[in-house]
């Protein structure tokens, strides 16, 4: 999730690339750099970091006096290649004409690097955007727009990206698969930007451009084509939008817009890890990790979300790859003198990278020599940097506090290590590990018709939001989920909230149920569905109020829960991907309800960095 912004016009397009970066800032901050020409060959300034150090660097660079001028830039944040200077876009090809910036996954480009340096052209950076400018390059004849029409027709992938190049000069061609891009219309001038913050203080005419979608864009005229060339004729909007509201993308806030990413987050998290046939490789993100065939246990340390998560990775990596794990907090791990050694794999799980309990945890690991494997998303973090091996998340940006899409991403990441652990020890049978494969692929589209039911639970979280505290409970799968949905509750709306194994209320949570007390209770269909509502039953025989969580057609949960929420009937295994949502939604609205600050609670930071 990157920023990208471009002008061609009569102006000096240097401040406007700048403010646009900085409206974009937000979108990715470890890198960023622009390109800018006035028909020559483009100059190019990169640097690490936020757009205030691109900002010094540029001070003094002139374009000349041609009424032309134009540019593009870009802030990053990280999928291929550690932050750096080197890895920051803009990217260009051998010669420097051809210029280009790029959100998205290209999933082939180590193939297509290979070919092109066959071919004899030299890669500077790790990146897989830098496949693009040489792309365009070799099949270059004259005309920018056939060029990239023609490279985009090698790339497998997700993108948004603009290219510029001197041989083709005064026009910006922009295409869209996946991520999204906006064209801005002014007077003898036009934008680019994959969102629309970034053009507000220059237009409120834009078009968006749809999946598939070619624009080129000169200074009195913007053409739209689809990727076959054929023509499209479409009315601007006029968008009247405020700042915030823009970079929210009509979302009241961020946590209600990372809620709503979530199937797409998934998609991006699984894109290029599992093939045509459903079979998991991850020898691109992990390379061999020798340490895997011999070792005897797999530790998983992280705090809060992640934490749960890896609770669910616990039941998938034994289930699947047979291997015994323990979860641990971070926080207590190296504090308990843990026995491992070479034998054993420690795993890393967090969002920012940064949380200094999981570091100090993952550096207590290596120092005794264990392997240290990290699942993250935030490319070169200090955990990716410490680690052996790095799965990234690619769940983009995540800038409410609660986190919603990193947990759903980490649980896929979680599906992913258990197939490709099993594949590579031989502990299941190949269309055993496909079959999950399989059904991972598919859980993004069950996943959005629980999110677009979103307005149920608008109406449920009326109900209980002036109650000052609550129990979740759950068994197997949802047990996990269960913590996760008290966390939720707890961290945005600040009603006490607890998470139990359903099994274990006996043993004293029992005491709290009366007739004031809501239970929401994690009810799918799956294999301990039945205890799952002997314990509903022990709730209602105490007069407590059952929100159950409960899969599509289950008429039994109806007639013993006071209020249900369905999900889709899926296979069980992929529960936890569908019940956590109901639980996101509930505890926003709840939030909501109670004028709390959804994106920013009380007290709480977005990486805690300090033990």
């Amino acid at each position: 999730m990157c920023g990208i912004v471009g002008y061609i016009g009569a102006r000096d397009c240097q401040p406007l690339l700048l403010e646009g970066l900085k409206r974009m800032e937000y979108r990715g901050y470890d890198s960023c750099g622009i390109a800018v020409t006035d028909g020559g060959l483009p100059q190019v300034v990169r640097s690490v970091g936020r757009v205030s150090s691109l900002e010094e660097k540029l001070r003094g660079l002139q374009l000349g006096p041609t009424a032309v001028r134009y540019g593009i830039g870009h802030t990053r944040w990280a999928t291929h290649g550690r932050p750096s200077e080197e890895n920051a876009h803009p990217h260009r090809d051998c010669t420097g004409q051809f210029v280009v910036v790029h959100n998205g996954i290209i999933e082939n480009y180590l193939s297509l690097r290979r070919k092109l340096t066959e071919a004899g052209h030299v890669f500077r950076t790790a990146t897989d955007t830098e496949v693009l400018p040489h792309l365009i390059e070799m099949h270059f004849d004259g005309n920018l727009e056939l060029a990239v029409r023609a490279a985009l027709r090698e790339v497998e992938g997700a993108y948004g990206m603009v290219a510029i190049s001197s041989r083709d000069p005064n026009k910006i061609v922009a295409a869209r698969k996946g991520p999204p891009l906006v064209v801005g219309i002014g007077a003898g001038e036009n934008y680019v930007a994959s969102d629309a913050p970034a053009l507000l203080p220059y237009t409120r005419q834009m078009l968006f451009l749809d999946d598939a979608e070619i624009a080129v864009v000169e200074p009195h005229a913007i053409a739209l084509t689809d990727f076959a060339g054929n023509r499209i004729l479409r009315q601007p909007q006029q968008v009247s939008w405020s700042a915030e509201a823009a970079e929210k993308e009509g979302y009241p806030h961020f946590m209600l817009k990372e809620i709503f990413e979530q199937p797409r987050a998934i998609v991006d998290t699984l894109r290029g890890r599992i093939g045509p046939g459903d079979d998991v490789h991850l020898e691109d993100d992990l390379g061999a990790l020798p340490a895997l065939e011999s070792a005897d246990k797999v530790h998983i340390v992280a705090c809060g979300t992640s934490w749960h998560a890896g609770l669910i990775g616990k039941f998938l990596i034994e289930g699947l790859a047979r291997i015994p794990v323990e979860v641990d907090y971070a926080s207590e791990f190296r504090y308990r003198n843990p026995p491992i050694g070479p034998r054993s794999i420690v795993l890393a799980i967090s969002q920012s990278g940064e949380t200094a309990d999981t570091l100090a945890a993952l550096r207590e690991a290596k120092a005794k020599g264990a392997a240290v494997l990290s699942v993250v998303n935030v490319v070169g973090s200090n955990i990716a940097r410490d680690s052996d091996a790095v799965l990234y998340t690619h769940a983009g940006l995540e800038i409410g506090v609660a986190s919603t899409k990193a947990f759903t991403t980490q649980l896929a990441a979680m599906y992913l290590l258990a197939g490709w652990f099993a594949k590579r020890r031989g502990t299941a049978p190949e269309g055993a590990i496909r079959r999950v494969m399989h059904l991972l692929r598919q859980v993004a589209d069950p996943m959005k018709r629980v999110i677009d039911r979103h307005s149920e639970l608008a109406l449920l979280a009326g109900r209980f939001s002036q109650h000052q505290s609550a129990l979740f409970l759950g068994r197997g799968l949802g047990f996990p989920i269960a913590l996760e949905g008290a966390l939720k509750l707890k961290e945005i709306s600040y009603i006490h909230a607890e998470g139990y194994a359903a099994g274990e209320m006996k043993h004293g949570p029992i005491a709290l149920i009366d007739d004031g007390m809501p239970v929401v209770v994690v009810a799918t269909q799956d294999p301990v569905y039945g205890k799952t509502m002997s314990n509903v039953e022990e709730v209602k025989a105490r007069a407590g109020i059952v929100l159950a969580v409960a899969t599509e057609g289950d008429t039994e949960v109806a007639e013993k829960a006071d209020h249900v929420v369905y999900v889709p009937r899926i296979d069980p295994l992929l529960h936890p991907l569908l019940t956590v949502l109901p639980l996101q939604l509930f505890a926003y609205h709840a939030a909501l309800l109670r004028g709390c600050d959804v994106d920013k609670p009380r007290n709480l930071a977005k990486s805690v960095t300090v033990e």
